[in-house]
């Protein structure tokens, strides 16, 4: 049977080949890996309706990938952890949700590659790729036309702090200003230099369709929920302070650009480091190869005059 995403490939396929290009001219023109037009050819990586998008406009398929995109449930049968399933419930209704993480992306924000480096600390194989699934899964609804309103004020730190590498985080960054368009969507930066008035840890503030509301904290392996009115208005009104207070959307727009900036030269660097690397051992090897000896000019000696 074809599973969504191999019927999304497929179609990028066609367009991709019917425009005579290949997977590494496709990808240099979406600003991505090939790894990745493979990937979502072979229907083994979930796209993002960023990439649909610009893919329909590289191939001019008239918008009918990001029309498919849109039509297509891409996680049917995700399985979330026990603790966390009622968490995924209530992404799945929620009419708003607000956010405050400290130390790494939430995980509504991560880009693909960026769970995969945080959730390869706890699994591999398919079990990582099953927990990335049940990440993403949960992005979906809040990155479409009409979708809930989504605002994260993330502090500096989740932009700082390394995780994966320098091109993972990059990508990441790149991610963060994408889904900032989206008119539901606002993403702020609690800047570290700035002093505000912060929650105690990363928390979630939920609303559902009935009108109850949700305070949702994390422990290392467990999920806390807490709907009493009183603590719901009391962590809200700190949200709220700290949202005022921190970089507005476009403010936070140029500090996240910077920060990526930096993540692309950090990158650079280290591969004309590598590079540098692997050159030096090779002049030695120039070096000791016959004919390659440094020569040494000696001067004549004169005999002595008679």
């Amino acid at each position: 049977m074809t599973t969504n995403a191999a019927l999304f490939g497929e179609l990028l396929r066609h367009y991709r080949e019917a425009a005579l290009l290949t997977q590494d001219a496709l990808a240099k023109r979406l600003f991505c890996d090939r790894s990745l037009v493979a990937r979502v050819e072979a229907g083994t990586r979930v796209p993002q309706d960023a990439f649909a998008k610009r893919a329909d406009e590289v191939l001019d398929t008239g918008g009918a990938l990001g029309r498919l995109w849109g039509l297509i449930d891409w996680y049917p049968q995700v399985e979330h952890p026990d603790w966390f399933r009622r968490r995924a419930e209530m992404d799945a209704e929620a009419v708003s949700l607000r956010e405050y993480q400290e130390r790494v992306v939430p995980g509504m924000l991560q880009t693909p590659e960026y769970a995969e480096a945080m959730l390869s600390r706890q699994a591999d194989g398919t079990e990582l790729e099953d927990r990335v699934r049940a990440r993403l899964s949960r992005q979906q609804r809040y990155f479409v036309v009409g979708g809930p309103l989504y605002v994260a004020v993330l502090d500096e730190s989740c932009l700082r702090n390394l995780v994966g590498d320098a091109a993972i985080m990059r990508d990441q960054c790149a991610h963060l200003l994408e889904v900032g368009r989206h008119p539901n969507v606002r993403i702020q930066v609690a800047p570290a230099h700035r002093a505000l008035v912060r929650p105690s840890a990363s928390m979630s503030l939920i609303k559902l369709p009935d009108g109850r509301d949700f305070v949702y904290s994390e422990s290392l392996d467990r999920g806390h929920f807490n709907d009493d009115p009183t603590v719901f208005a009391r962590h809200s009104q700190t949200y709220d302070v700290l949202r005022a207070d921190a970089l507005s959307a476009p403010e936070s727009a140029v500090l996240i650009s910077d920060v990526m900036e930096g993540y692309e030269h950090y990158g650079q660097a280290r591969a004309q480091s590598r590079d540098l690397d692997q050159e030096q051992p090779q002049r030695r090897q120039r070096r000791q190869l016959p004919g390659n000896r440094p020569r040494i000019h000696l001067g004549l000696r004169h005999r002595p005059r008679p």
